[in-house]
C-alpha cells in the first residue's frame, strides 16, 4: 500500500469548492450515481485531480461500467494514484486518492472487464478534464 502525502498542495483550491465537491475530495464523500459530469463523458483528453491538477487518467482507459460513476481500467501511470484500505459502511474496499495531494477520488475494484482486470470507480466531482484535439 502506498499512502498519499499530507494534504497541502490542493487545500487552497479545495477551499473554493461547493459543499458537495469539498465533501467528496476532502472528506471521502461520494456523489449520487448517474449524476456526475463525467459519467457519460466521451471526449478525447486527460482527467485531472480537481484539487491539484495532476493528470490521473486519460480517455483511452475510460469505459462505461454501468455503475453510475466514471470508470477507468488504468491510471495514467503507476505514480498517479495512492491506495488505502477502507472499511467504512460495513464493507472492505480499496480507496483511491490523488498521490500528489491526497484528495479522495473513489474506489478501485478487481472486476474490470479489460485485460487489466481493474475498475477505478471515480467521483466526477474529484476530476477536471482537459480536452485534446
Amino acid at each position: 500500500m502506498s499512502y498519499p502525502p499530507l494534504k497541502t498542495q490542493g487545500i487552497a483550491k479545495a477551499k473554493t469548492f461547493d459543499q458537495l465537491q469539498y465533501s467528496i475530495t476532502q472528506n471521502a464523500g461520494t456523489e449520487r450515481p448517474f449524476t456526475g459530469t463525467y459519467n457519460q463523458h466521451h471526449d478525447t483528453g486527460d482527467y485531472l485531480c480537481a484539487c491539484c491538477d495532476s493528470v490521473l487518467f486519460d480517455d483511452k482507459g475510460k469505459f462505461d461500467s454501468g455503475c453510475g460513476w466514471p470508470s477507468f481500467d488504468k491510471a495514467i501511470n503507476n505514480k498517479a494514484i495512492a491506495y488505502r484500505d477502507d472499511i467504512s459502511h460495513g464493507m472492505h474496499r480499496t480507496e483511491i486518492l490523488c498521490a500528489q495531494c491526497g484528495s479522495h477520488l473513489g474506489h478501485v475494484f478487481d472486476d474490470g472487464p479489460t485485460e487489466t482486470g481493474v475498475r477505478y470507480c471515480v467521483n466526477s466531482a474529484s476530476l477536471d478534464f482537459i480536452r485534446q484535439e
